[in-house]
């Protein structure tokens, strides 16, 4: 089966921190996704700007590794499952239902895109774009035992409907997404896309979101409310009020490259104003 070709591997490697491709390994996909999700930010500067939000491998390629911004699970983890069929994982997409924050029972869309990947008969699932609580290792599919990762703990249930992934917060496990297997194509990524970026219900519509892992620690901007959540510790929160302030902080805690700042200006003094 052949699958789509990044334009530049060995510059994706490299901010990575490979100089050679690595063997499709358990221990090369836990670096890849430590890695990933401190280096390239999960971001909503384009629903922000009620922009669209175009997902064929050469617009991502282009945004992420030539543009210097991030994206979120439709752009992250495409861009990362290419990267995996490249260095010769077996690897495929799946979907899920994000319920994080939302009431006991609920039933949200199929809107995000993660990935399940075998190494030795070995199932696992491996995410780079759920924002802030992004897991920052590979999980096991088949245990339901509390599995370490560089951050919190997780661990994943079973489902009447297929697996739920939840995430020890603060002595609380706390639900994040319900996936199953679900073969997936091209076309239900493009329909849950466009739901995310066009829906006026979506989530996502007008709001700014913004996540990135660190040594032992997290980085998150939800509006205007930035937090440093460093593991074992009290979280540090600040409420920023000046849009420029704001920029500043996307460009040097995040490493975002902004859009022109007479374009994002106006839509981040809208969140003041929320």
């Amino acid at each position: 089966m052949s699958h789509p070709q990044l334009s530049d591997t060995a510059r994706y490697l490299r901010r990575l921190g490979f100089d050679a491709p690595p063997a499709p390994t358990l221990d090369t996909l836990r670096q890849l996704q430590w890695r990933h999700t401190a280096e390239f930010p999960f971001e909503t500067l384009s629903t922000l700007l009620r922009q669209p939000v175009p997902i064929d491998l050469e617009s991502v390629e282009r945004k992420v590794l030539e543009d210097g911004r991030g994206g979120y699970c439709y752009e992250l983890n495409q861009l990362f499952l290419v990267l995996l069929h490249t260095l010769g994982f077996d690897a495929r997409g799946i979907t899920g239902r994000v319920v994080m924050n939302a009431p006991e029972g609920a039933w949200t869309a199929r809107t995000h895109r993660l990935s399940l990947v075998t190494i030795d008969g070995v199932r696992y699932i491996t995410d780079v774009g759920f924002g802030g609580m992004v897991p920052t290792a590979p999980l096991l599919l088949d245990s339901r035992d509390v599995q370490v990762t560089p951050h919190e703990p997780y661990r994943i249930e079973t489902h009447a409907d297929g697996y739920l992934l939840r995430a020890n917060v603060a002595d609380e496990w706390r639900p994040m997404y319900l996936f199953d297997l679900q073969r997936q194509e091209d076309i239900d990524y493009t329909v849950g896309n466009w739901y995310v970026c066009n829906h006026p219900e979506s989530p996502f519509m007008g709001r700014l979101m913004v996540a990135r892992t660190g040594d032992g620690l997290r980085k998150t901007l939800n509006g205007n409310s930035y937090a440093v959540h460093r593991i074992g510790q009290e979280s540090e929160r600040r409420v920023i009020t000046d849009a420029d302030e704001l920029i500043d902080l996307l460009e040097q805690e995040f490493s975002l490259r902004v859009p022109l700042r007479e374009l994002l200006r106006p839509a981040i003094v809208g969140l003041f104003q929320e």
